[in-house]
């Protein structure tokens, strides 16, 4: 049997520059982070021939194009898996459709059980290209390449989206002292909100595609952002940091009106009004987590508990994807 985990993530600045549609042309940054919050994958080779899946569905099939889950077909196919005799279980810590990089996760994983499975040896930065080829490129997913990097490599890190299509990846340089504050401070509810990322990134990707001028203006502003977002979290300026996340989730609405709901603006505003001196909507928008770093953290939780969301509290990750049994 081999168990693999993959961590989900958070964004810390930049989120929305890693779409193909932008950094084609004018290159991405962002700046994020693996948490300590997982999806597994088990593999299990089994005595009689075909495939077993088991995720939110049940699948038996006798061949691998026979697989209906999309990301399942296409890894199998890609790490060379043409007889199978494998059962396949996938479970999460946290539901999909949260903001959290659920896909992203999910597909590392599965390839590095799959990897492993076929005895391969693979870097983190093969495992992401491989993720964000099947997302991307097999199945025209609109989505960008950050989820597929920070779950392989984990940690707090740094990434440049070049025009070629490579990706350059490092660590953000911050004290020990500023890492433990901005652990300690960076806090999560739920809006008890879910949506599809690939829904709500389809107007930007399609914006970028066409040249839109408000779109491309308005992601250069968030790519600066990130830039501001590595200055701030590198001097140790945390409250400046959660300036610029402010400045982020309101620049962010203006992509599309599926980003925020009324609802949410005023899960918002009460925080900013008790404690928060930041946040945004991690993911694509629309719902999913509202992460804020804190002044006042005991006011904050307080505020937004009363007002019945649950927070889910975390650590940073810094193993990334990996095998758990192998």
């Amino acid at each position: 049997m081999i168990i693999t985990r993959s961590p989900l993530r958070i964004s810390l600045g930049g989120g929305g520059t890693d779409l193909p549609s932008y950094y084609q042309k004018h290159g991405g940054f962002l700046i994020a982070g693996a948490i300590d919050k997982y999806v597994y994958i088990t593999l299990h080779q089994t005595f009689q021939p075909g495939l077993i899946l088991k995720y939110s569905k049940m699948e038996q099939v006798a061949e691998v194009d026979e697989v209906q889950h999309p990301i399942v077909r296409e890894a199998l196919k890609l790490a060379g898996v043409e007889q199978p005799h494998l059962e396949i279980t996938s479970m999460a810590d946290i539901p999909a459709g949260t903001g959290l990089g659920s896909s992203g996760s999910f597909t590392t994983a599965l390839l590095k059980a799959l990897h492993i499975y076929r005895k391969n040896i693979v870097h983190p930065q093969a495992l992401a290209e491989q993720a964000c080829q099947i997302e991307i490129e097999k199945l025209g997913e609109p989505v960008g390449k950050q989820d597929q990097y920070i779950a392989a490599y984990g940690g707090l890190a740094c990434f440049e989206f070049l025009p070629s299509g490579a990706v350059e990846a490092c660590p953000l340089q911050i004290t020990p002292e500023t890492f433990y504050n901005l652990e300690d401070n960076l806090l999560l509810f739920f809006t008890g909100f879910s949506r599809s990322a690939s829904e709500i990134l389809k107007e930007q990707d399609s914006r970028s595609r066409e040249a839109d001028a408000a779109m491309i203006d308005n992601l250069h502003f968030v790519k600066d952002l990130g830039f501001q977002s590595r200055s701030a979290l590198e001097q140790g300026d945390l409250s400046r940091f959660g300036q610029l996340m402010n400045v982020h989730w309101e620049h962010k609405k203006q992509r599309g009106g599926k980003m925020s709901n009324p609802q949410i603006d005023r899960w918002y505003q009460m925080a900013m009004k008790n404690g928060a001196a930041g946040g945004k909507l991690i993911g694509a928008g629309g719902g999913g987590f509202l992460m804020f770093y804190a002044n006042d953290k005991p006011r904050l939780r307080r505020a937004m508990t009363e007002a019945g969301l649950r927070e889910m509290r975390f650590r940073f990750d810094f193993e990334g994807t990996r095998a758990v049994i192998q």
